[in-house]
C-alpha cells in the first residue's frame, strides 16, 4: 500500500486579484489535510474548493508577505478559524505593517492576522506524511522562500523565479545581487526536471530556466 510520502502532491493554482497572483491549494491524494500556499485578493474560489473536497486546512504557508500574497489571509481565517499562519522569520512583522507589505504604497492599507509561527532555511514542514524543505530565497523580499518536495521534484518558489524572468528587485528591501545568489545557490542546484510553480505566470522547470532565463542563467 502506498504511503503519503510515495504520493505526488496535487497542486491547484488559483489566479487571484488585480496582480494575477498564483495561490496554490496543496493536498495529498486520498488525504484530507491541505495547505493554502499564499492567499491573495478574493480567495473565495479557493475556499469553495476546499469545502467542495471536504478538506481540512492544516496551514496558510506564505512564500512572502507582499500585499498580493497576503490580502486574503483574513478571509481564509474567517472560513477556517484557527488555521495556523506560517512565514519566514525575516518577515514576521510584515503581516501587521501596511508599509512593509507595500499595501500602503497603493493607498490600500492591508494587515493580516499572524503569524502563528515562523520558519527558517532548511526547516521541514509536514503535510499528511510528506516533508517539504524550506529554502530561504531572498532578493525579491527579505523573507522570500521556496517550498521543495524532493520525492516529486516539486517547488513552490513564490516571486523568486518565473518562466523567463525573476522577481522584481526595485522594491524596498529587494536586491538583485541577493536574488541572483538565491537562485544560483538554492534553486539552480535542484534537479533539472524539478517543476517550478511561481507566484505569477505559468509553471516551468529548473532546467529550462538555467538554459534560457535571460536574467539568471548558467
Amino acid at each position: 500500500m502506498a504511503t503519503a510520502s510515495d504520493e505526488i502532491p496535487i497542486l491547484e493554482p488559483f489566479v487571484l486579484g488585480p496582480y494575477q497572483t498564483n495561490c496554490y491549494l496543496v493536498r495529498i491524494p486520498d488525504r484530507r489535510g491541505c495547505w493554502f500556499v499564499d492567499a491573495g485578493f478574493d480567495p473565495g474560489e479557493m475556499i469553495a474548493r476546499v469545502r467542495e473536497l471536504g478538506l481540512a486546512p492544516q496551514a496558510i504557508v506564505l512564500t512572502h508577505a507582499h500585499l498580493d500574497h497576503i490580502a486574503g489571509v483574513n478571509e481564509v481565517l474567517r472560513a477556517f478559524p484557527g488555521t495556523p499562519v506560517l512565514i519566514h522569520e525575516a518577515e514576521k512583522e510584515w503581516l501587521g505593517d501596511a508599509e512593509t507589505n507595500m499595501s500602503a504604497l497603493i493607498g490600500l492599507p492591508i494587515t493580516a492576522a499572524g503569524p502563528t509561527s515562523t520558519f527558517k532555511h532548511s526547516d521541514a514542514l509536514e503535510l499528511e506524511g510528506t516533508s517539504w524543505r524550506v529554502l530561504h530565497t531572498p532578493g525579491h523580499s527579505p523573507g522570500g522562500v521556496t517550498l521543495y518536495h524532493a520525492p516529486s521534484r516539486t517547488s513552490l518558489v513564490g516571486d523568486a523565479l518565473f518562466a523567463g524572468s525573476i522577481g522584481r528587485t526595485d522594491f524596498p528591501g529587494s536586491s538583485f545581487e541577493e536574488l541572483d545568489r538565491s537562485i544560483r545557490t538554492h534553486l539552480y542546484t535542484l534537479p533539472d526536471d524539478t517543476k517550478v510553480y511561481p507566484g505569477h505566470g505559468p509553471a516551468t522547470t529548473i532546467g529550462r530556466e538555467k538554459r534560457t532565463n535571460p536574467f539568471v542563467h548558467e
